[in-house]
């Protein structure tokens, strides 16, 4: 028997009642549009399901996957279809060149394998015919199968070595992103616009001193100033276009190490854990910048240097703000001064911020990290607005001794700045100036007679002119609105506002984000700690410089428990009550030593009659004979009569007779009061008194 007896032998009446499938493949593009000699060759297997039985009208071709790689299933669409028509027993026969076109990859050949023996379908290729559910022909497609993934890895590991190699050397070439470009001997040079450059060294320049990569953004687009973009589509030379500016254009020059002078290769890796179905380009995983297989340094000209984009690698590192990580990330507009430096004196971890009050107008400094870690209480949580104060205070004290360096400096940035902004509309007229040039000579070369091209590149022309006219009048908008001419009076001015740090630092037009990025460049972190004493904060400055500063803090609390000077208060209250003086004097002079009360506020008789009950302070004794009688023969009452009958301390009396709550009169200065109260102002006075001592007592 021959050997196209014995293939035709395989052959059933079953199988040819079922669909024959011609599965036709070819990896890329390219071999479709120059190889298309394979491609005929696999059309041409129709002949060959013929010749093994089945009708015309029982082929089918599958033609969809013409031009992707065999490698994964994933976007052959082709070849899924083909899996699931095996899977509903549709399918009797598989034809295809050869292993390789219809997988290159041991798991979608076993599978195609497996259903296809389950189901009975043959497998042929322009020699044999194969039934998978036999021995040898599932050993021989097996092998067949482990050969041609093989077969792909080597062709991958010649390709991917020599790749490699050649950017050991830096003679690979790879894309130039917007600023560089390509000479015809090979070498890399900075782009010839000018205008070009003067962005991107502005972009560079702003970084430096915002340190913010959106703040670069929120300046481009204020200024109206757009970005150079080089689009890597279609066939090079890849023309270079102006986009508005966004955080990933500005973000992907920040990045990119081409702009300082470095050939870099293999920033990125491809992780399979991560690669998503459907998506080919996912699981692309960043390497960070110590781990950068290849780097060569000063292999052509740049915009800054290796040095600088290291820093600036690390700065916007730092803007990213994670706690876990000790990242303070960047400025913030919020209310609080230490918003990302804060650092907990006890967990030794950044301390979060939140803003409570009706309103969220009271920004705290919380450290969650072992409630976030293990549901356990808050470390501690300390009010922003004292400790910020506190520290505001001590650095504009430290800056003292360099305020006119400051106020210099500052005048020399605004004339930098100034000088930077008009060049850069001074490139963008004259490159208008050149277009609208370049569609008048275009408009002179053509034939008059031919009104078709005329016509058209007179539009043109007439379009540039429009758009020079626009940016000519942008430019002198601006130049209204912005030009920096500084006569000596205002060097002046600027020079004494300079001077006045605190006054430039509250003013109106000084965002809360300005005063913490000027603080940040003066102070690394800020520990805090509330619980060294009671009712004080201790914090510790840790400056730029590596000086390190600690300070105390008398904060606000609720209860006189945890008042920093409760015992001081305390000793003086027993001092001066002893020493026969009065509520008002004993409170006047608590307050002339400095003393306040838990909240901060001065002290008032009211408040010193109510720690004397709280305390068990007794009221002072006056001398027998001394005491008025509570009442007058004419029924008015005296001072120690109306607190009797009243229920209050008598130095109360006094102070309502001040304030105009009580009436009553002198025979002249020295003499007692004679006071005037009917039934009804004594128990309306007496359920004041009641509401009074309720609400206080509640609140201490």
């Amino acid at each position: 028997m021959t050997i196209t007896e014995v293939q035709h032998a395989k052959v059933t009446a079953e199988h040819q009642a079922r669909l024959a499938y011609i599965y036709i493949r070819q990896s890329s593009l390219s071999q479709v549009n120059k190889h298309t000699e394979s491609t005929d060759l696999q059309y041409q297997l129709v002949e060959r399901a013929k010749r093994l039985g089945w009708p015309d009208e029982r082929i089918k071709i599958i033609d969809e996957d013409l031009g992707k790689s065999g490698a994964s299933a994933e976007e052959r669409f082709g070849f899924q279809h083909l899996i699931a028509e095996i899977g509903l027993a549709r399918v009797g026969l598989v034809v295809s060149m050869d292993a390789s076109r219809l997988a290159r990859n041991n798991g979608d050949w076993y599978q195609l394998l497996e259903l296809c023996s389950l189901f009975g379908a043959l497998i042929a290729d322009s020699e044999r015919l194969y039934d998978p559910r036999t021995y040898h022909d599932r050993l021989l497609l097996g092998l067949t199968g482990m050969m041609s993934e093989a077969e792909l890895h080597h062709l991958k590991l010649r390709l991917q070595t020599g790749e490699w190699h050649k950017a050991e050397r830096g003679e690979l070439r790879l894309a130039l992103p917007a600023g560089l470009s390509w000479t015809r001997d090979g070498q890399i040079i900075l782009c010839p616009d000018e205008e070009v450059q003067s962005r991107l060294h502005l972009v560079f320049a702003k970084f430096r001193e915002l340190r913010v990569a959106k703040g670069v953004v929120r300046y481009l687009h204020r200024e109206g100033l757009l970005l150079p973009e080089r689009p890597l589509r279609g066939p090079a030379p890849h023309e270079i276009v102006w986009q508005p500016a966004t955080s990933s254009r500005v973000l992907s020059i920040l990045k990119n190490p081409t702009y300082a002078a470095a050939y870099v290769y293999g920033r990125s890796t491809t992780v399979a854990t991560r690669r998503k179905p459907g998506r080919p380009h996912t699981g692309i995983v960043r390497l960070p910048l110590d781990k950068w297989p290849i780097v060569l340094h000063n292999r052509h000209p740049g915009y800054i240097s290796w040095e600088e984009f290291v820093a600036n690698q690390a700065q916007l590192e730092e803007n990213r703000a994670r706690y876990r990580e000790a990242k303070p990330g960047v400025a913030r507009k919020g209310q609080g001064l230490l918003q990302g430096i804060a650092i907990c004196g006890r967990c030794v971890v950044r301390m979060r911020l939140r803003y409570s009050g009706e309103h969220g107008e009271f920004p705290v400094y919380v450290c969650a990290y072992e409630h976030a870690r293990s549901g356990g209480s808050r470390c501690q949580e300390v009010r922003a607005l004292g400790i910020d104060a506190a520290v505001e205070q001590i650095v504009l004290e430290a800056l003292v001794p360099d305020k006119v360096v400051i106020a210099l400096a500052a005048l020399e940035q605004l004339e930098q700045e100034d000088a930077a902004l008009r060049k850069q509309w001074q490139l963008r007229l004259e490159r208008a100036t050149y277009e609208a040039e370049r569609a008048r000579r275009q408009y002179d070369q053509v034939e008059p007679e031919n009104r078709l091209v005329a016509r058209t590149l007179e539009s043109l022309w007439e379009q540039k002119l429009r758009e020079r006219e626009k940016i000519e009048q942008e430019y002198q908008a601006w130049l209204q609105r912005s030009r920096l001419s500084l006569t000596p009076s205002d060097r002046q001015d600027i020079l004494a506002l300079g001077e006045n740090l605190p006054k430039l630092w509250h003013a109106p037009t000084t965002t809360p984000a300005d005063r913490k990025q000027i603080l940040r460049l003066l102070v690394k972190s800020v520990i805090l700690d509330q619980w060294r004493a009671r009712g004080k904060v201790w914090f510790q400055i840790n400056w730029q410089t590596g000086a390190v500063s600690e300070h105390w803090l008398t904060r606000r609390v609720q209860t006189y428990v945890d008042h920093a000077n409760v015992e001081i208060i305390q000793q003086r209250l027993r001092q001066l009550n002893a020493g026969q003086k009065m509520d008002d004097e004993i409170a006047a002079t608590l307050n002339g030593e400095g003393l306040r009360t838990a909240h901060g506020q001065p002290f008032t008789s009211e408040i010193v009659w109510l720690l004397r009950k709280k305390w068990g302070i007794a009221a002072i004794r006056v001398k027998a004979g001394k005491v008025n009688p509570p009442r007058w023969d004419d029924g008015s009452y005296s001072a120690v009569g109306t607190a009797a009958a009243l229920g209050v301390y008598p130095g109360t009396v006094y102070h309502w007779l001040n304030a105009g709550r009580l009436k009553g009169v002198q025979l002249t200065k020295g003499m007692p009061w004679q006071i005037s109260l009917s039934d009804d102002q004594i128990a309306s006075l007496r359920a004041y008194v009641a509401r009074a001592r309720r609400s206080r007592r509640e609140a201490l």
